[in-house]
């Protein structure tokens, strides 16, 4: 059995490296893929689902609500911190966010969430867990789960530090029938005027 050429060898190792080197750069700082596995977010993702987590852009351009992003579990929320979450954008810093009659307000304008899980077409109520009003503090966002019956969230641990957030989920993309695109301003619905329903 002959040997490999050594200026071969050489040349499959520094591809092999210069691989390993790209890789690791795309997933630290470009994007990773992210399988989603609870229920948290239907209808807009089920479980099995893949997205694309851009991690680049966030460091240009800010989270805005509406937007989906994928962050490390909070030690409150019961789960491991090797366990990432997946919610939705609900407050950026400064907002304040209430829960009223099942509805969710920010800044005292009513949000059209039409993402948000429904049955018969009648969209699910957002119930409080320990509070029903929060202000998001600099360097945070607040963030809910669309299936907000099946969701353990900012409602239950709080806002979340941007340093936790992994990146903005972007691209839907198994399996291919469920192919989408995700954007903040097309996702986060109308406001309505600030009206007591």
């Amino acid at each position: 059995m002959s040997r490999l050429p050594r200026g071969l060898l050489r040349d499959v190792v520094q591809t092999l490296v210069l691989t390993a080197l790209i890789f690791f750069a795309v997933q630290t700082f470009v994007g990773q893929p992210f399988q989603v596995e609870m229920v948290s977010m239907q209808r807009t993702l089920e479980p099995g689902h893949y997205v694309f987590v851009d991690k680049l852009t966030p460091r240009v351009d800010s989270y805005h609500r509406g937007d989906i992003v994928v962050f490390w579990a909070p030690s409150q929320s019961g789960r491991a911190r090797a366990h990432p979450f997946i919610k939705r954008v609900i407050g950026v810093a400064g907002d304040t966010v209430e829960l009223r009659d099942g509805r969710v307000w920010v800044n005292d304008t009513l949000l059209d969430e039409n993402y948000v899980f429904s049955e018969d077409g009648a969209p699910q109520a957002t119930l409080p867990y320990d509070a029903s009003s929060w202000t998001v503090p600099e360097g945070q966002l607040f963030l809910m789960g669309d299936h907000r019956s099946n969701s353990v969230d900012s409602r239950s641990f709080g806002p979340v530090a941007l340093g936790d957030v992994i990146g903005r989920a972007w691209l839907r993309y198994w399996p291919l029938d469920s192919l989408a695109i995700f954007g903040g301003s097309a996702q986060a619905g109308t406001a309505q005027p600030a009206t007591t329903p």
